[in-house]
């Protein structure tokens, strides 16, 4: 830092007392174009079992190019073998097939094919996926980093790879699946209008359905790992079927209710995705700063919310580091409203009262914030004041900015450290034509 009265200039600029402090701690941080630089920046978190890297809003460039960064260090140079998004499951097993050089399977959808599109289907997200393709050649088959999505939006599709497995390994259960799951065959393509239906019911019509296929499932499991193909996937899309009919009955009852089953889904596949891969399993996870920091440190959690970062919280202890990012002003791909079609919008500035404001107040335009290792009492003493802090997701209103998209949560109790970014880009759409010579495994091509 330069040599002159920091905390002077800020105090006499109207800056809040906790920026000169977060001024003297926080870590600049090299530029993102430096990706090994970039990245050693993180290795104090190599030795945690799960590393979740969160992210102000799912359309920033800086975000995903700073995961990216910090995920291939924490692969080539501490041994992670996972990398779990917050993503469909049938949409990630595509990926997953094409970085682990697996053989193609066909299906009536693209990757990623339904809105929001550009929150996995951009450039920032296909570079890391082929940089994980070429990481995975040199290593053998059973050594190979995969890629898995942890979220349940995919009712119709976990449907269809339900019934694809048993039509190749027993076709017989297949007919009776397909019975099973033909009560939801009205509303696959818009599960929303399930809940809706269902609301006024004292019992849903499918419920019983989706329990027996996947208590059958896995009834038969002994008999399904004996034969080809692959049951794990199999057993996680019934799972998949069973918790999207919930959700969706729940959406329009209570809104706390949907989002606890919704992140209790996220961290029980995080949880199998780890004791599948055994002992030497180690994750990294990528959702947004809602998902992966401690909710019971934000108003979410102070009205009865969880999230994926509470549970591995409790589940794993100081083995799983919570890294939330932020920014204070850009612009950002987002819609309108839901369903609607991707926009470049402008970020408003920070509001005062805000964390996004203390840092923004440091003057240092990216870095890394660790209140978790060394002597930090002081820095996590002044943010440890509760203030807003802003949450923008597909959606983003900043003319209801402030109802929309701040809550107040206490950071350094959300989050173990901090990655900052004063002005950020949006993500860049693919284009959606193939590239020249990929191979049928490649997910993006429409």
């Amino acid at each position: 830092m330069a040599d002159i009265d920091v905390a002077g200039a800020l105090r006499a600029v109207g800056a809040d007392e906790a920026a000169a402090v977060v001024r003297d701690f926080c870590e600049p941080l090299p530029s993102l174009d430096e990706v090994d630089d970039f990245g050693e920046c993180f290795d104090r978190f190599g030795d945690a079992k799960v590393v979740l890297l969160g992210e102000a809003t799912h359309g920033t460039s800086q975000f995903y190019r700073a995961r990216a960064a910090i995920t291939r260090r924490l692969i080539e140079r501490h041994g992670f073998n996972i990398v779990a998004v917050e993503a469909d499951w049938p949409d990630a097993a595509r990926i997953d097939r094409h970085v682990r050089h697996h053989p193609h399977e066909a299906s009536a959808e693209e990757a990623f094919a339904r809105f929001p599109t550009w929150m996995w289907r951009n450039v920032e997200m296909d570079d890391f996926v082929e940089w994980l393709r070429t990481h995975n050649a040199k290593l053998a088959s059973r050594q190979r980093v995969q890629f898995s999505g942890l979220d349940i939006y995919s009712l119709g599709a976990s449907i269809a790879a339900v019934l694809s497995y048993l039509g190749r390994v027993d076709p017989q259960e297949a007919m009776k699946a397909r019975q099973r799951y033909g009560c939801l065959t009205p509303w696959q393509n818009d599960p929303s209008r399930y809940g809706s239906a269902t609301r006024f019911l004292d019992k849903s019509p499918c419920e019983d359905a989706v329990v027996a296929q996947l208590r059958e499932l896995l009834d038969n499991r002994l008999i399904y790992l004996r034969r080809e193909g692959d049951f794990f996937d199999a057993e996680q899309n019934a799972r998949i079927v069973h918790t999207a009919e919930h959700y969706y009955r729940l959406m329009y009852r209570s809104a706390t209710d949907s989002w606890n089953l919704r992140d209790r889904h996220m961290f029980d596949t995080l949880a199998r995705l780890l004791t599948a891969r055994g002992n030497e399993a180690k994750a990294v996870v990528w959702a947004h700063n809602s998902h992966v920091g401690n909710a019971a440190a934000t108003a979410m959690g102070w009205q009865g919310e969880f999230n994926i970062g509470e549970s591995c919280r409790a589940a794993f202890g100081e083995a799983a580091a919570l890294i939330g990012f932020g920014t204070d002003r850009g612009t950002v791909a987002a819609a309108d409203d839901w369903g609607g079609p991707m926009r470049l919008k402008s970020i408003l500035p920070s509001r005062p009262d805000s964390y996004e404001r203390v840092f923004r107040q440091a003057f240092v335009e990216k870095s890394l914030t660790d209140w978790r290792t060394g002597d930090k009492k002081e820095l996590r003493g002044v943010l440890s004041k509760p203030r807003l802090e802003r949450a923008i997701g597909v959606v983003y209103r900043p003319d209801t900015e402030l109802y929309s998209h701040y809550f107040e949560a206490i950071l350094p109790d959300q989050f173990d450290a901090y990655v900052w970014f004063e002005e950020t880009t949006p993500v860049t759409p693919l284009s959606g034509a193939r590239p020249h010579g990929a191979p049928d495994t490649y997910p993006f091509g429409l």
